[in-house]
Order: structure tokens, then sequence, then C-alpha cells
């Protein structure tokens, strides 16, 4: 059969540390993660598969690897009793996408509803509020912005949106309408014939 990669159970939030105890004991490891363009230059990156690691090994000539405590390996995936292995193929053809989503500036922003970002993707430019964020590197965001006078809602690539501050304070608040005991704002008159 000769050396398989098999997926591996990690303990809860151990990539890291499992990754690198595994490789420095030996083991040949594959940690996929994902850049985070949010995130200061030296910090470490995002799990794509949080709490699970593919190890190679040959399990017909040595048997399965005995792990120590400090490789924080809870076990191995299985299905119906039986470890699956992958082909080579599978895990390279991972490592071209994962390249590659990374060369694309890697995991999406978190956005929060109601942030305000400014969009440039093709013909919507402009300031927008999130209403969903995206959850995958192939996913758009949602936002709900002006175009051609009113609001509409519209799906844009990630990439194409940029945080306008650092993070909303709280809920965005909506503009006042009185001045206070039922007199109106300027900004905020109602239409002719609509009674308090």
């Amino acid at each position: 059969m000769g050396l398989r990669w098999y997926v591996a159970r990690t303990e809860p939030r151990s990539e890291f540390i499992a990754a690198e105890e595994l490789a420095r004991d030996g083991y040949d490891v594959f940690f996929p993660r994902l850049t985070d363009p949010k995130q200061p230059s030296g910090r470490t990156k995002a799990p794509l598969f949080p709490g699970y690691l593919f190890l190679r090994c040959d399990r017909e000539a040595g048997g399965w690897p005995s792990f120590r405590n400090a490789h924080r390996i809870a076990g191995w995936v299985r299905f119906g009793g039986e470890v699956p292995s992958l082909p080579d193929r599978d895990i390279l053809e991972l490592r071209k996408s994962l390249e590659s989503i990374n060369q694309k500036a890697g995991m999406p922003p978190k956005f929060s509803p109601g942030e305000k970002v400014h969009v440039a993707a093709g013909n919507l430019q402009g300031l927008a509020e999130i209403i969903e964020g995206a959850k995958t590197p192939r996913a758009r965001v949602k936002v709900l912005m002006q175009f051609m006078g009113r609001m509409v809602k519209a799906q844009v690539p990630w990439q194409s949106v940029e945080a306008v501050a650092d993070r909303p304070v709280g809920k965005p608040q909506l503009p006042r309408r009185t001045r206070g005991k039922g007199r109106w704002t300027r900004e905020f008159r109602p239409a002719a014939g609509v009674t308090r």
C-alpha cells in the first residue's frame, strides 16, 4: 500500500501545537492554513479545517504511529470503523487551491452586520452597510447601498469591500427625525398629509 495520507483529529484549539510537535518528531504533516488579511504580519494564519491535520504514514509497514501527549492528537477520522486514506493527488490539489486562495488575499475579513464599508466592485462603488459577511473564501458579501437614488441589496466579492472605520461601536443609529416635542428636523420632513 505504501505511504498514504490520513486525517487526524486534534484536541480542541491545538492544531498549531500538534502540527509543530509532530513535525519536530519527524512526521510528515500537512496543516492547511489561510492567511488573514486583517492580522499584522508575523501573526499565525487561520486553520482551513479547525481541529484536523493530515498525516502521511505507511500503516502496512510500520503500523499506526504512536502519539505522545505533547502531540495533542485525539484520534483518527473514521467512517464505519475504518480509517480512510487520501491519495497524494488529492493533497496536491488541496495544496494548489490553498496557495491560489492565499495569493488572492487569503480568508475573507469578518464584517459585522451594520458595519459601514466602502465597495469598489465594477459599476458598484461607494459607501455601503454590511447585511451579511462572507463565510468562505469563495462567498460574497451582502451589502445595502445606494444605487440610482434608492437603497438596494447587492452581493459583491469580499475582495472589493474595505472597512471604513476600525469597527462599529454599538448598533448603527438612525438619523434623528424630531427636535423634541414633535417638531420635525430640517433633514426629515414627512410627506404632505402624514400626521404624527
